[in-house]
């Protein structure tokens, strides 16, 4: 009997192969424990190219050795062909996860990629969400112009000017806010005046000597000899009768007396006369200023009915803004 000693395989024994294993028939051994498989020989190649350093000779040197058959005698003896067998290496937990989150992160890179050539189509531009809206289509195809006139008006800006108020122009406007009160006294005075010259007077009218005029016989020496009977009359505002005069409304009662019918207004009696020069000037004339008449009393003087607080009299003419206006020629 040969007894095969056997340490580390050598590559004869590692190329054994179904074809150098003796049958069934031949041993007696059952062929699957018998043969060894490509399947075996394939992970322990593996598990010794992974891991050489875990294989020892002791450990091969422990490892069962496979009986084979002998060439001459036939008889049964251990086999000389000794195969270690090695248990494969563990694999790596979650592997399979890691492959699967790969290729799904590369087929979303490749899917990403072809996106474009698939989203967009030249050919269906006018149909898709690329294409112009209808508002876009409405506006280019019903476009508005305005046109503006060259005879609009451009509006005219100005800066307001700001300017102090000076010590002379604020004396004026005193001035003149007590001469407005002193006026609006005098009015309200006239008015009282007024009234009581209404009462107090009965005699006839101007309207009454219109009617039936007591001298019809009219000349400029009568007329002024009339009017020297109501030298002394208080001036009244608005009064025509000889309770009161003012100065138009003297000249109107007078010449109402000869039948001459004329307004109650400097400006009326002015427009009823001919102007005349002041050399021909005779008394019974009848003088003109501005806002104040009454009879020419000769020298250059007037009769009239000054203002309020005074009567009537002759005074000189103070001022050479005057002519002359003659009724009757």
């Amino acid at each position: 009997m040969h007894l095969a000693h056997s340490s580390t395989p050598g590559p004869a024994q590692d190329r054994t192969s179904t074809e150098a294993t003796p049958t069934t028939a031949e041993t007696g051994i059952p062929a699957s424990s018998a043969a060894v498989s490509r399947r075996s020989l394939r992970a322990e190649r593996t598990t010794q190219a992974a891991a050489p350093q875990r294989t020892s000779t002791a450990a091969r040197a422990a490892a069962p050795a496979k009986p084979t058959a002998s060439s001459s005698g036939g008889s049964a003896s251990t086999g000389s062909t000794a195969v270690v067998k090695k248990t494969p290496a563990k694999k790596r937990k979650g592997g399979w996860a890691i492959n699967v989150a790969v290729m799904t992160v590369a087929t979303g890179i490749i899917a990403t990629m072809s996106l474009p050539a698939f989203a967009f189509n030249p050919d269906n531009a006018e149909n898709s969400a690329f294409g112009p809206s209808a508002a876009d289509s409405m506006k280019k195809a019903q476009s508005q112009s305005v046109e503006v006139g060259t005879t609009v008006a451009s509006a005219a800006v100005a800066r307001d000017a700001a300017s102090a108020t000076t010590e002379e122009q604020l004396a004026s406007q005193k001035a003149a806010a007590a001469a407005s009160a002193a006026a609006e006294a005098a009015r309200q005075r006239a008015a009282v005046s007024l009234t009581n010259y209404a009462n107090s007077y009965s005699g006839p009218s101007v309207s009454d000597f219109l009617a039936n005029p007591p001298y019809p016989n009219f000349s400029l020496d009568s007329v002024f000899s009339v009017a020297q009977q109501y030298i002394g009359t208080p001036y009244v505002f608005g009064g025509a009768s000889p309770a009161g005069f003012d100065c138009s409304g003297y000249v109107q009662f007078v010449y109402a007396q000869f039948g001459v019918s004329l307004p109650h207004s400097v400006s009326g009696q002015a427009a009823a006369g001919k102007r005349i020069s002041i050399a021909d000037a005779r008394p019974g004339d009848i003088v003109i200023m501005s806002g104040h008449d009454g009879f020419y009393a000769g020298n250059g003087n007037i009769m009239d009915a000054p203002e309020v607080g005074r009567s009537i009299s002759v005074r000189p003419i103070w001022t050479s803004d005057f002519y002359i206006v003659r009724l009757g020629i």
